[in-house]
């Protein structure tokens, strides 16, 4: 089952306040907010929802295709991504402008606050996805992750044309869209991601109830952060995924796109959708323990017990067979 992860390419600058943002806050004065954090610690990483997505079904040997535009300075990420695993010739690089800028500061409760310049992320909407999977061979799934509006849209319209399933994947640009383009990139999804902000803002955003949202997509998957993710679908009961714990929690950026990637992984292997859950929220704890969204190794006996001490033993068993051969 062939993925294609459609979406922004980016470098992350990452930046830890070691106070609390909101004991910078002062009531009464919200009108107007000019504030600046010292920040202790600075890094510099590869990120990008679809580029660390692709990263993370890459090392599992699944093969995705990366739709998404770069800039000129895109060699070396190129480079990385295709030892990763990762088929980037669906990329798009820019003549004139740079790769996409994520710039986020995250304090001492895991609060975060942040910045993204589009750069060449604005020529996404040029990317013609039928001409890429011609290319590439056949699509059984197109994940449309946050990108330029105009290129969520198009591949939206693309992949139903074309009868590809589409998991939706709006997340940061939510706030950027307004109720008709809400309500395209969703209606008709096979799979929806949103985190438990990103839920309440979807169905502000399409102005329809939760029931009418599961109507028109089919399963909805809201991550919850360290309570895990729930699955929901219309007419059958919510299913709720705990997620696996950690002690060590050393920047929670991308964990979401990892949940994203073991999940997709588990559906290209044909495993149920709660199996697939547990490998994502495995894959999501391994990333919180690492600083950066890409800088994280996977290990299959790591794997494997972490699903087991979280889900017992038959699960851990289950995921076996398949998680054997990442290294």
């Amino acid at each position: 089952m062939r993925i294609a992860v459609t979406g922004s390419i980016a470098t992350d600058h990452l930046m830890v306040f070691p106070g609390r943002f909101t004991e910078q806050l002062i009531e009464g004065q919200l009108e107007r907010v000019s504030l600046s954090f010292l920040a202790d610690r600075l890094e510099v990483h590869r990120g990008g929802v679809a580029a660390n997505i692709a990263f993370g079904l890459g090392l599992l040997g699944c093969d995705p295709l990366l739709v998404g535009a770069a800039g000129t300075d895109f060699a070396e990420y190129d480079a990385w991504l295709r030892a990763a695993g990762v088929d980037t010739c669906a990329v798009r690089v820019s003549d004139t402008l740079h790769t996409a800028r994520f710039v986020c500061t995250t304090d001492a409760d895991q609060n975060q606050i942040a910045t993204f310049y589009a750069g060449a992320m604005a020529e996404a909407a040029g990317i013609d996805l039928a001409e890429s999977a011609s290319h590439a061979g056949p699509l059984a799934l197109v994940l449309v992750g946050a990108d330029d509006p105009a290129a969520m849209l198009r591949h939206t319209a693309t992949a139903h044309r074309l009868g590809i399933p589409v998991a939706a994947d709006p997340s940061q640009q939510l706030a950027r869209l307004d109720r008709e383009q809400a309500r395209a990139l969703v209606e008709g999804a096979t799979w929806l991601f949103t985190n438990a902000y990103e839920a309440a803002l979807l169905l502000e955003r399409t102005g329809w109830s939760q029931e009418d949202l599961l109507e028109r997509a089919g399963t909805w998957i809201t991550t919850l952060g360290a309570d895990g993710v729930t699955l929901a679908r219309s007419g059958t009961p919510r299913l709720h995924i705990p997620a696996v714990p950690t002690a060590r929690t050393a920047d929670p950026t991308g964990a979401g796109d990892a949940f994203r990637a073991g999940f997709l992984a588990g559906l290209a292997w044909q495993w149920p959708p709660e199996q697939a859950a547990r490998l994502g929220c495995a894959l999501a704890t391994t990333v919180l323990e690492s600083v950066g969204t890409q800088e994280y190794k996977l290990l299959a006996a790591d794997l494997i017990a972490r699903i087991g001490q979280t889900y017992g033993d038959d699960a851990a068993r289950a995921a076996e067979p398949r998680l054997a051969g990442v290294s």
